[in-house]
């Protein structure tokens, strides 16, 4: 997973677009889109080799929260001081597709670490966003593991459904670039 500058640039471009086109109480209703964040953390821990992009999606996911409930008339019901857990639930799945770059190979043996690395990074995930937000929110009066577990149970399947969708989406395109480029290679090699 050695790509140039010039790549990373255009995927770390795509993948703005992708947050400002799916990020919740923006434009994502317009088009039914789900959520892509979690995917977009990852994609970005995977193909960006530096840290500071990490940085910057935060930056963007707080701009444009923040501009959604300010001027965009959404509800403020999830902006409480548990939004700090964002950082380390999107820490978690950026980390996991940086630890599947350095496992990846162009071979079938890499849908396991692939796996690995989307479940538990989604999982991590999960659970701070969304434990930070039941336990610390103040948005409910009794809190328990119990109830918490229950509500994994009813959102994390389609939070990690959102993901494997995206993710399975970025893989085409990534399969279909290497075939494009492989083919490109032969070519150019017959030509010599």
């Amino acid at each position: 997973m050695n790509l140039s500058v010039r790549n990373q640039l255009t995927i770390g471009a795509g993948l703005v677009l992708l947050m400002v086109l799916t990020r919740e109480y923006h434009f994502s209703s317009l088009h039914s889109l789900p959520g892509a964040s979690w995917a977009i953390f990852f994609l970005a821990g995977l193909y960006l080799r530096a840290i500071w992009p990490l940085a910057g999606f935060f930056v963007l996911t707080w701009a444009l929260d923040f501009s959604a409930y300010t001027w965009g008339g959404a509800s403020n019901f999830c902006l409480t001081s548990s939004y700090v857990f964002l950082l380390p639930a999107y820490s978690a799945i950026w980390y996991a597709g940086s630890w599947y770059a350095r496992r990846y190979k162009l071979e079938w043996q890499t849908l396991l670490p692939l796996s690995l690395s989307l479940i538990t990074g989604a999982a991590v995930c999960e659970i701070f966003s969304s434990g930070g937000f039941y336990f610390f929110s103040g948005r409910f009066e009794e809190t328990t593991l119990i109830e918490f577990g229950h509500r994994l149970v009813q959102y994390f399947p389609q939070y990690f459904g959102s993901l494997v969708f995206y993710i399975g989406i970025a893989a085409v395109i990534h399969t279909m670039f290497l075939f494009v480029q492989g083919s490109f290679r032969a070519n150019n090699n017959r030509a010599i």
